[in-house]
Formats: structure tokens, sequence, C-alpha cells
């Protein structure tokens, strides 16, 4: 894929951050063709429907739901119910619910064949979550606090089971690859760990075995995210860049770092994984070449901090 390739209306990039506004990107010239109003909060997570139809935004106390097709600016549907910050956002694969995990230390699934707010199932730890992944088999959601622990939680029987990778230290990200044959999680740290997952039959739990760890950064790891073919890792930092890392031997493809880049709070990969976006605190969303490691194009718009993005193409 080339950067021109992107210019496509299936292709949908979304930047959310502290100046309270959503913007809606066009991917191959950097021009924002709409913005959506996040009034009452910043956004802290921003995710895409799999029918490509509505963007999800994690506020304060609320999760907000776009209508991507209409020209409105104002959210449709408004998920209530979270007394803090909500910190993650995703979808099952069919788009028949919504999984969140939030700074009041739950994880919630939220029904959306409903569409009247309703949250039938809540997973309560001890500590407020950081992230929240599901394994790509839709039924076991891993769930990453600030007291550094791993939650597997079990949709079908309401089991759980925890993994501490690191004493007094936060888990800031945890990531499923593709292929659903590897777990990446990173700390405040810097610190990044991966698990071999071996899925059983389809009634046992998936098994965590420790594989790797290394320092992927000097100061907080923020986010880690595997590229769709599941052969690359990126992750982003507090040290004012972003790193794509070799899934094979963990050594480094690319440093991203622009000047000025401040905090990197977000990435995601094309569908070919040949280039990459990241958003950080100086209010610029950046495209990347992964090949090259050369910043391609500059999304310029937002009044403060970038905090999420969330994309999607034809593909994926």
């Amino acid at each position: 894929m080339t950067v021109e390739n992107l210019e496509n209306d299936q292709i949908i990039l979304a930047t959310g951050g502290y100046d309270h506004t959503i913007k809606l990107w066009q991917t191959h010239t950097g021009i924002c063709n709409r913005t959506l109003q996040h009034a009452e909060s910043q956004v802290n997570a921003l995710e895409i429907t799999p029918d490509k139809q509505l963007l999800a935004a994690g506020g304060y106390q609320h999760i907000q739901m776009y209508d991507l097709a209409s020209n409105n600016s104002i959210a449709v549907v408004n998920y209530e119910g979270t007394s803090k910050n909500v910190t993650s956002v995703g979808f099952q694969e069919d788009g028949k619910w919504m999984y969140s995990g939030g700074e009041d230390s739950r994880a919630r699934i939220w029904d959306l064949r409903s569409r009247n707010s309703q949250c039938p199932k809540i997973f309560e730890v001890q500590a407020p979550i950081n992230c929240v992944c599901l394994h790509p088999n839709q039924v076991e959601l891993f769930v990453g606090d600030q007291n550094g622990i791993i939650y597997r939680w079990d949709l079908r029987t309401d089991n759980n089971e925890q993994l501490i990778p690191e004493n007094d230290a936060m888990i800031l990200d945890v990531d499923i690859s593709p292929d659903s044959q590897l777990m990446a999680a990173v700390n405040n740290k810097g610190r990044c760990y991966i698990w071999s997952l071996i899925s059983g039959s389809i009634d046992t739990p998936t098994k965590m075995i420790p594989k790797q760890k290394f320092d992927a950064h000097k100061r907080h790891a923020l986010k880690c995210k595997f590229s769709p073919d599941s052969n690359l890792l990126i992750t982003t930092s507090a040290d004012q860049t972003a790193r794509v890392w070799n899934r094979w031997n963990y050594s480094l493809v690319q440093e991203l770092k622009q000047e000025n880049q401040r905090w990197v709070w977000d990435a995601a990969f094309s569908a070919d994984a040949q280039y990459v976006f990241t958003a950080s605190s100086d209010g610029f969303t950046r495209l990347w070449n992964v090949k090259t490691g050369d910043m391609e194009r500059e999304y310029a718009g937002h009044q403060k901090a970038v905090t999420a993005l969330a994309f999607r193409d034809v593909t994926q």
C-alpha cells in the first residue's frame, strides 16, 4: 500500500483528546472532514464498530456513540453508569456487544442490540482499570489494572485468573495478536512483557506462558499494539517516541520520533502493516512509514493533546 492508496471512503481515521473534540480525517490529504463535539470531558479512548457505522468515545463517566454515516456532530447514544473515567472501549466482532474498562475498577459488557444502554455483565477488580482487550476467540477479556494485575475474564463462565508480571508496576496496556498466538503488556516502568497463548478446545481457557520481557522505553510505556499480520508490535511512551518491534525476536525495527512530539499516547497500524498512525501530546496525529521510519503526514487541528485514535480501512 502507498500513501495514496489510503484514499478510500471506507477508510476511517478518528482522533480525540483534551480539547473536547473528535476529528474525522481524510487520511491521504491530512484534511479534517468533520469535527464531533465531546463537550463533557476529554476523550480517553476511541473505537469504530465492525460495520464502520458508529464511533465509540470513552470519557468521564460516559461512553458516547457517534453516527459516522450522518452529518450529526452530537452523540446519538450515551452509555452511562460509570462513576469515573472510561479508559478502554472495544467491540465484539459481530457488533452485538461492546466492552469497556474504567477507573471505577469495573470492566463492563454493554448490549448494543437493545440500544437502551443496558450493561448485563460487570467484572469488578481492586484497582482502577487502565486497559481491556478482547481475545480473538470473542469469549475472553484480558483486563489490566493499576495494581499491576492482568485478569483473564472468561465470559462463558465468569471465572477469572490473575497474572502479575512485575511487582509495584501499573499495567498500562494489553494487546493480543490477531493470530491469537501472543499477548503483550506494557507498564509504567517502560517494560514490555510477552506471553505465548495456548488455546485449548472450545470450552477450555487460554493458557498464558511467559515468553519474553524487555525494556521498551525509558519512561511509561503507554500503549502496545500488534500489527494486523501479527508480525510487528508497536509501543508508545512518555519518552516522546513510538517504537516498532519484530515479534520473532523483539529486535527494534524503527523508532518513530519527531521533535516536540512529547508523550505518544496511542497508535494504529494500516491493514498491510506498512504504515502506522500515532497520536501525541503536541496536538498532532502522524502517519509513519514503518519500513523507512519516515513521517509521511501530519494531521493538525486539535488544540490540545491527542490521547486516542481509531482506524479502520476496507479490509479491517
